[in-house]
């Protein structure tokens, strides 16, 4: 426990606090935690047991506003996770994600989930990682089927875009009407802003505030106590990996991305068909070996970000949060901000991938793909065109010439070396040059 230090942090102490019975055991966090003298090490389960009372006790304390700005990598670890404890293997490159948007957008998310990885590691029955804050509101998670997540997703922005719209036309017949001047500010407040997602919360409970003291009735002001909890923006996200999004639910995503609707896609890449057992993908990168590809795959990695960007209205990134968490943070902030689609497509590392460094190296083994050229990270902002700024931004250096030292790193693409040697070799170097070219290509984009 330490004095909270920062503007706004006066008079309050900070601890992070372990839940020893619900700890995974994969020394993730205690390998990124980055103080000098490590605030987390690891420590065998019968020696931490006492934490757990204070963990229990630490659930009864008050939730306290967060200072800071929480579109920062600092700021955003002092909002409540609304994911948490799911089903994911040990050091899962996925959970992560979920678990920064939670704190970021969750307390009026609707999330969509693949049937998957995704689906499964927030739907462990009878354990559910998402949860409600002290005033209830927490992510809605709900799936269909593998293919049509998209589809799925679309038709559930659909009818939230339709009820805020009756939501606005009685909005607009009480301002025409009332004399109550509090209730007449409040509305139109949030028909100016209401759709703001930084704001949408605060206006939207200053409205209900107004029609719970309002003195008046009409059909048009019981409306809209009857629908309240449709005045928030609902921040609709579409979650789901590879699999999903590369391969047998493109066709529904494509569709939705040339839709235009307010949709946000995040794509967990594994780059393998994760939870049926490692199949490859259209995602599996140039000499990695999975099922279905034994002697190391013989294709390049399809490049869903640069499909997405031809329909120029989209707004995409490519992100890793191992490497870069503040570009994550503004992909995030940016994505659902912006009025049409967005696809955030992320680098997650699976246990599928074999890594040397073991699965609570994740985080470093992102860090390592974006520096080597594996992953590059970068952004396309379709509002940037309308300020005659290149939309395309490349977030990346130059690779540092890692890259075969990277892939070694990681059974897919080690075993090859042992069962097909000759091989490995024609199809490292193929991937060498796959890898450049991308770059080259992304290099390109961002210096027009």
């Amino acid at each position: 426990t330490k004095e909270a230090k920062g503007k706004g942090f006066e008079g309050l102490t900070f601890r992070m606090q372990v839940d020893p019975l619900d700890c995974q055991g994969c020394g993730a966090c205690a390998n990124v935690c980055p103080a000098k003298e490590k605030a987390l090490v690891m420590e065998l389960l019968d020696t931490q047991m006492p934490e757990q009372e204070n963990w229990e006790h630490a659930l009864t304390l008050s939730t306290k506003t967060n200072p800071m700005d929480k579109f920062t990598v600092r700021g955003s670890q002092f909002e409540r996770p609304l994911y948490e404890f799911s089903g994911a293997c040990a050091g899962c490159g996925e959970a992560p994600y979920m678990k920064l948007m939670s704190q970021l957008f969750g307390d009026r998310m609707f999330v969509t989930s693949a049937t998957g990885c995704a689906y499964v590691v927030g739907s462990s029955t009878p354990s559910f990682p998402y949860v409600a804050n002290e005033k209830g509101h927490g992510p809605a998670n709900s799936n269909s089927l593998f293919e049509d997540n998209a589809e799925y997703a679309l038709g559930m922005k659909l009818s939230i875009d339709q009820m805020r719209r009756q939501m606005a036309a009685h909005a607009e017949a009480v301002v025409a009407s009332t004399s109550d001047a509090a209730l007449k500010s409040a509305l139109e407040a949030w028909l100016a802003e209401g759709d703001n997602g930084d704001k949408t919360r605060a206006l939207s409970e200053a409205v209900v505030a107004a029609l719970d003291a309002t003195a008046e009735t009409s059909d048009d002001i019981a409306f809209l106590k009857a629908n309240k909890d449709a005045l928030p923006k609902k921040s609709v996200w579409m979650y789901g990996g590879d699999g999903w999004a590369y391969d047998i639910g493109f066709g529904g995503l494509d569709h939705v991305l040339a839709s235009g609707a307010d949709v946000n896609v995040l794509v967990v890449d594994t780059e393998v068909y994760s939870n049926t057992g490692g199949q490859a993908s259209k995602a599996t990168q140039l000499g990695a070996v999975a099922q279905f590809a034994n002697g190391g795959k013989r294709t390049g990695k399809k490049d869903l970000g640069a499909i997405a960007m031809t329909y120029g209205n989209v707004y995409v990134a490519q992100v890793a949060m191992g490497a870069n968490e503040q570009h994550l943070i503004t992909a995030l902030k940016e994505a659902e901000a912006h009025h049409g689609p967005s696809i955030l497509i992320a680098y997650a590392p699976c246990i599928n991938h074999g890594i040397s460094k073991g699965m609570s190296q994740a985080q470093l083994e992102e860090k390592l793909a974006s520096e080597c050229g594996y992953w590059p990270l970068w952004r396309y902002v379709p509002e940037l065109k309308a300020e005659g700024k290149n939309p395309f931004i490349l977030t990346s250096k130059e690779p540092n010439g890692q890259l075969l030292d990277f892939m070694m790193g990681e059974t897919r693409f080690a075993s090859l070396t042992r069962t097909f040697p000759e091989t490995a070799k024609v199809l490292f170097a193929e991937a060498e040059e796959f890898c450049a070219q991308r770059y080259a290509k992304y290099k390109h984009l961002a210096e027009q």
